[in-house]
């Protein structure tokens, strides 16, 4: 990949970053504050991610924080100097990575929501 490239990944990992900071402010006072006994129960947390704009927020919270974590993973691999080849099997395991990990997360979260 060339320096731009690496450059608008990079950016697009801090504004991932920004955006993870926020999510996750939002994700811990629903769950920790705005809870009733500072915790959601099973049950509480079903009902909780049947309502549409919740289940968006999380949904998307799952995929920036997978998003994140794997610029980190290929940004640190990177810096190894790989050869072109190599980089590029390395990016298409990492979209694997990503795409099972916010699908198994999908599926549990739906399993969560329909039962």
């Amino acid at each position: 990949m060339n320096k731009n490239g690496s450059r608008m990944l990079w950016l697009l990992q801090v504004v991932l970053g920004i955006l993870l900071i926020l999510l996750l402010g939002v994700h811990w006072i629903a769950q920790h504050y705005l809870a009733a006994e500072g915790l959601r129960n099973y049950a509480e947390v079903a009902a909780y991610l049947k309502q549409p704009i919740i289940l968006a927020l999380e949904i998307t919270f799952l995929v920036v924080i997978t998003a994140h974590a794997l610029l980190g993973v290929r940004a640190i691999l990177a810096d190894l100097g790989l050869q072109a080849p190599l980089q590029r099997a390395l990016d298409a395991t990492l979209w694997l990575i990503g795409l099972f990990t916010v699908l198994y997360g999908i599926q549990l979260v739906w399993q969560i929501v329909h039962q």
